[in-house]
C-alpha cells in the first residue's frame, strides 16, 4: 500500500516471559534432535505461563506508558494471533480493549496466521488514512505454543516457536514525534499454497478433532508429496521478490540506495533463512540481512512487530536510514514494511 504521507510508529514494545527452554536443554530432554536444533540455530525459546491476551495487555500497557497515551485516545485496538487464545468462542481484542480501559476504541481481530501482525499494521494504516479523525491505532500480537496441543520444537519444519506478545501505536505525525516512520507496507499472497497447512486432512467438526495436536510437518509432507517441492519454492521466491520490490517502489527508495541499512527476515530457523530468504534477498539488495530472534524463536504473529521494536531499542538506524522488515504466514502471505529513523 502506497502511503500518501508517512505514519508514525511509537511505543514499540515486546513482552517476553523470563522462563526459557534452551536448545541444549531441549536436546537433553529428548524434545528435539541435536542436528535439528543446530539447523534451527535458536539459543532458547521463551515459555509463558500466561494466556496470550494477558501478555498482549502487558505489552500494550508498556506501549501506552512509554508514549504517555491515554487509552481513551485509541480509535482502534487491532489484535493478531496465530494459535489458541484461551477460549473457544470469544473475542481477544475486546478483552484487551476492556482491560486497558479503551472503551471508545473499535476492537478488531486480525487472522492471517504468522503474518497477522504485519497485516494489522496495514489495516490500521488504511483506516487512519481513510479517517484522519480516528485517533491512534493500537496493534498487539500474542501467542503461546503450549503442550500438549502444540509441540514448539517438533511441530514444524525449519521453525521453532516461542511465546510472547508485542504492541505498537500507529498514528499521524502531528500526534507526537514517532519512534520510526512507516513509509510503505505491501502484501503479496499465494493462496495455491493453503494446502501446506491442510494436507490430506478432512474438515473437522471441532478443534483438534482430526489430530490431537498441531502437526504442520504432517500436512506439509502431504502437500509436497502431491504438488512437489518446486511448486512451493517457486511461489515463495516469486512472492518474496514481488513484495520487497513493490515495497521499495511504493516507498520511493532504490534497492541499491546507501540509505537502506538492512533487511530483516522473519524469525525462522537459520537453515530456512539461508535457503529460502537469503538467496532471493541478496539478488535484490546489497543491504545487510539482519537476522533476529535467536533468543525468542518464531513469535507467531509477532515477528514483524518484535523486529521493529528491536530495531528501535538497538538504535540500529541512524536518522534518515531505512530498513525493510519482512513477514510471512501460512496461506501463504508475505508482507513487507519499509521504515526509517527520524
Amino acid at each position: 500500500m502506497r502511503l500518501p504521507r508517512p505514519l508514525g510508529l511509537s511505543g514499540l514494545s515486546t513482552w517476553i516471559p523470563e522462563a526459557r527452554q534452551t536448545a541444549r536443554g531441549a536436546v537433553e530432554q529428548g524434545l528435539v534432535e541435536a542436528d535439528t536444533a543446530e539447523e534451527l540455530g535458536y539459543e532458547a525459546l521463551p515459555v509463558a505461563d500466561k494466556a496470550p491476551p494477558e501478555m498482549a495487555v502487558l505489552a500494550a500497557r508498556a506501549a501506552l506508558r512509554s508514549t504517555g497515551t491515554a487509552p481513551t485516545g485509541l480509535g482502534m485496538v487491532l489484535h493478531a494471533w496465530m494459535y489458541y487464545q484461551g477460549h473457544d468462542l470469544w473475542s481477544p481484542p475486546h478483552y484487551i480493549a476492556d482491560q486497558l480501559g479503551a472503551r471508545r476504541a473499535e476492537p478488531l481481530g486480525i487472522q492471517q496466521v504468522c503474518n497477522g501482525g504485519a497485516a494489522a499494521v496495514e489495516v490500521g494504516a488504511a483506516r487512519l488514512l481513510a479517517d484522519p479523525g480516528l485517533g491512534q491505532v493500537l496493534v498487539t500480537t500474542a501467542d503461546r505454543f503450549a503442550a500438549p496441543g502444540f509441540d514448539r520444537w517438533r511441530g514444524d519444519y525449519g521453525i521453532a516457536y516461542g511465546d510472547g506478545a508485542t504492541a505498537l501505536l500507529l498514528h499521524p505525525l502531528d500526534v507526537r514525534p514517532p519512534d520510526l516512520l512507516l513509509r510503505a507496507v505491501t502484501t503479496v499472497a499465494a493462496p495455491q499454497l493453503e494446502g501446506m497447512h491442510r494436507g490430506r486432512d478432512a474438515f473437522g467438526a471441532m478443534p483438534r478433532s482430526v489430530s490431537d495436536r498441531v502437526d504442520m510437518r504432517r500436512t506439509k509432507k502431504a502437500f509436497l508429496e502431491r504438488e512437489g517441492m518446486e511448486a512451493f519454492t517457486r511461489a515463495s521466491a516469486e512472492s518474496l521478490t514481488a513484495v520487497v520490490e513493490r515495497c521499495l517502489a511504493e516507498g520511493g527508495l532504490a534497492a541499491d540506495s546507501p540509505l537502506l541499512r538492512c533487511v530483516v527476515p522473519p524469525r525462522l530457523g537459520a537453515k530456512t533463512i539461508d535457503l529460502a530468504y537469503a538467496p532471493a534477498l541478496r539478488k535484490m539488495l546489497p543491504a545487510e540481512i539482519r537476522t533476529m530472534g535467536g533468543d525468542t524463536g518464531h513469535l507467531g504473529a509477532g515477528d514483524a512487530a518484535a523486529s521493529l521494536a528491536e530495531l528501535w531499542a538497538g538504535r540500529v538506524l541512524s536518522p534518515g536510514e531505512y530498513a525493510l522488515v519482512v513477514s510471512a504466514g501460512a496461506g501463504f502471505t508475505w508482507s513487507c514494511l519499509l521504515v526509517s529513523a527520524v
